[in-house]
């Protein structure tokens, strides 16, 4: 059933089931810090792909890398230190650190101590968050891509679709937004779809008439999109012989799943490079801050990268409303779906829907992998 040819191959073609059972499991919750390594940032693969999709020099990609690491390990002793006046953080590539915001100037000194930047706004975080979840309660029309907030605008940003901002639906949309809290309104140059794809030869797993990717392994499986499969679903391998059924799956509301590997399959703790970069190890999940690089490997468009641009958006497809959702500047396209977000070594999310292509670029939403994890009690492979 493996392809045999060198050791490389081999472990591609498993990283297409999943997860690696011998590899050591390591639960969600211990899985959140970076793994400490003495080796380079990144294989020079990976720092040529940042060089590509994110017009840096390979020293800025090294720089970019190692100071997302630093923002990322700031990112919660900041928050604590802000306490209750926390309006949320974000990471500013020009300057290579993590910015908070904080609602009282009296919490300044001691956010910066954690060698943050800080910013003061109005609102603090549990103030927008409650405004984004009357939004929520709310029935998006069809011309309303997304939602999120925005710590930087220190408002909940709702983004019309290109074509749509004065239709009578969104108009009224919009009004009782603005009702729920601090709102700004911004275009999306199209409405957001889901990744699957027709059943295509050749590619990483199958059920019913539908492709998608897989993305991260777990201990007995592996987690992906749930819009890819209904619970007992079959999965078929890129060889189109049994692997596993869906095990559980939410779509909409939420986009995950995770499926079982079995009949002879096994699974590695890796991300497919597809050639482009290195197959990458995954060694934890800690999240990315927004600005922070971010890149994905699915079957169709394989590996690209870009930044986060927002966490905890609620998107409105056609099929409803998907919660918790980080948007990302990086393409993707039908077949993608379920494919691996990864920020350095850490798991970052299953892909599950978008605007654009690889060809002309768009955006990418990916759903949170250590919320997959929690849903499921799951535990992360990490090598």
């Amino acid at each position: 059933m493996r392809r045999t040819t060198t050791l490389r191959t081999a472990l591609s073609a498993l990283l297409l089931l999943g997860t690696w059972a011998t590899a050591s499991a390591l639960p969600a919750s211990a899985a959140d810090a970076p793994a400490r390594s003495t080796e380079a940032p990144a294989s020079p693969e990976l720092l040529s792909a940042m060089q590509r999709d994110l017009a840096l020099t390979r020293n800025e990609a090294v720089a970019r890398l190692a100071a997302e690491k630093t923002a990322t390990a700031v990112e919660r002793k900041a928050r604590s230190a802000a306490g209750s006046a926390y309006g949320g953080s974000w990471f500013d590539a020009d300057s290579g650190r993590l910015t908070v915001a904080v609602t009282r100037a009296a919490h300044a000194d001691a956010v910066r101590a954690t060698g943050a930047a800080v910013r003061l706004v109005r609102y603090d975080a549990r103030q927008l968050e409650a405004a984004k979840k009357s939004i929520d309660a709310l029935s998006a029309p069809a011309g309303v891509a997304s939602w999120h907030v925005d710590p930087k605008a220190n408002k909940v940003v709702v983004n019309t679709v290109a074509g749509h901002r004065d239709d009578n639906d969104v108009r009224a949309f919009l009004a009782r937004a603005r009702e729920a809290g601090p709102v700004t309104v911004r275009q999306a140059p199209a409405a957001p779809r889901i990744f699957a794809a027709g059943t295509v030869g050749g590619d990483p797993y199958y059920t019913g008439n539908v492709r998608c990717s897989i993305g991260f392994s777990v201990h007995g499986g592996f987690v992906t999109a749930g819009h890819c499969g209904s619970p007992s679903a079959a999965v078929y391998g890129w060889d189109r012989s049994y692997i596993g059924n869906f095990q559980g799956s939410s779509f909409p509301d939420n986009d995950y799943a995770w499926v079982n590997v079995g009949s002879g399959w096994w699974t590695v703790p890796v991300v497919l490079g597809w050639g482009t970069v290195s197959d990458q190890l995954v060694r934890g999940s800690a999240e990315a801050p927004v600005g922070a690089s971010i890149c994905r490997s699915g079957s169709t468009t394989h590996w690209h990268c870009g930044t986060v641009l927002a966490k905890n958006e609620t998107v409105n497809y056609s099929q409803g409303a998907v919660h918790q959702m980080t948007k990302t500047s990086v393409c993707a396209e039908p077949g993608d779906s379920g494919g691996s977000f990864i920020s350095g070594d850490q798991a970052q999310g299953v892909t599950s829907g978008g605007w654009g292509n690889c060809s002309g670029g768009g955006q990418t939403w990916h759903q949170p992998v250590n919320e997959i994890l929690n849903r499921y009690g799951l535990m992360l492979h990490t090598a």
